[in-house]
């Protein structure tokens, strides 16, 4: 089992923020962020997203360090990747989050 982290960059909500993806399946990402006590809403689409102070700890369990585009070539590779449509029927945003195999009626998180 190999998991994936890009460096903490990404800002919102007055943190920065790392994407946690797998390059096999989804349950793999969800086994792995589970472990962690990641919360389930922090899946977004087809990664996790980790807050800047849980890096160092998700680094510690296994996690392996990449670039962003290296995540995004992971997940392409891997036929996992879900774009953020445009507008779709949901909730204020448009955004549905069907929640990938393994997360049956999960919600949108809307950010």
């Amino acid at each position: 089992m190999t998991i994936y982290i890009d460096p903490p960059v990404w800002p919102g909500h007055g943190r920065l923020w790392s994407h946690l993806v797998s390059d096999v399946s989804y349950e793999e990402l969800h086994s792995f962020a589970g472990e962690l006590g990641v919360p389930e809403r922090a899946f977004e689409r087809d990664h996790y997203d980790i807050p800047s102070h849980r890096y160092g700890d998700v680094v510690a369990a296994g996690a392996v360090e990449v670039s962003s585009r290296e995540v995004v070539r992971l997940l392409h590779g891997a036929g996992l990747r879900r774009r953020k449509a445009a507008r779709e029927p949901g909730g204020p945003g448009g955004q549905v989050e069907a929640g990938g195999p393994g997360r049956p009626g999960r919600q949108p998180r809307n950010s």
